[in-house]
């Protein structure tokens, strides 16, 4: 996983609350053994007609937010089944930002584990930020979000920010104890040898 940067983009409104997994990603797609490759089919039912022509109402078919890093969606995003492949399919689309007043707690927690920064708001500030045509700056080490016209903060647990900055995923995480795991492993051989 690579170390959390500050995102600068333009962000990508999705006014729409209770968007579930299956929306995030719909269950036909998740037959790839990778978490690379899902990003063309993200929010497909939504963005494309049964002919698979995009849907040009629909705010990711929008030249304007092509290439935005920053989702910022409505109340209980990520609800619904717990599926890793949805914030796989968000991170490969381009987002690396989502913004909601909440979220769904595996998918949150998922979010983490794949590099994604999560910021929970209050609704007055997310429906704010939806209507911003600017762009806008997430400051992870300071835990800011900066407008042009403010800076607002944002809470998030200290361990969950220190993975993101670092990079590290499970196993990244894991690894870390090589050494003790090595020095564990060695004294349960000798042990059982007894």
């Amino acid at each position: 996983m690579k170390p959390f940067e500050k995102i600068s983009s333009i962000v990508t409104p999705l006014d729409k609350v209770n968007v579930d997994t299956d929306q995030i990603i719909p269950k036909q797609f998740l037959k790839l053994v990778q978490k690379t490759g899902f990003g063309k089919y993200v929010f497909y039912n939504w963005r494309f007609s049964q002919g698979e022509k995009p849907i040009d109402t629909f705010v990711l078919n929008e030249k304007k937010y092509q290439g935005s890093k920053i989702l910022v969606a409505g109340d209980n995003f990520g609800c619904g089944s717990s599926r890793e492949h949805a914030v796989w399919a968000l991170q490969d689309y381009g987002f690396s930002v989502i913004i909601a007043p909440s979220f769904a707690d595996i998918f949150y927690s998922n979010c983490f584990k794949n590099g994604i920064l999560p910021i929970q708001l209050e609704q007055k500030i997310v429906e704010q930020l939806m209507n911003e045509t600017s762009p806008i700056q997430v400051d992870l080490q300071n835990q800011l979000i900066i407008t042009n016209s403010e800076k607002i903060s944002f809470d998030i647990d200290s361990y969950k920010k220190k993975i993101l900055l670092e990079g590290l995923d499970d196993i990244a995480l894991t690894l870390q104890y090589e050494d003790k795991i090595s020095e564990y492993e060695k004294n349960s051989k000798l042990s059982s040898v007894l």
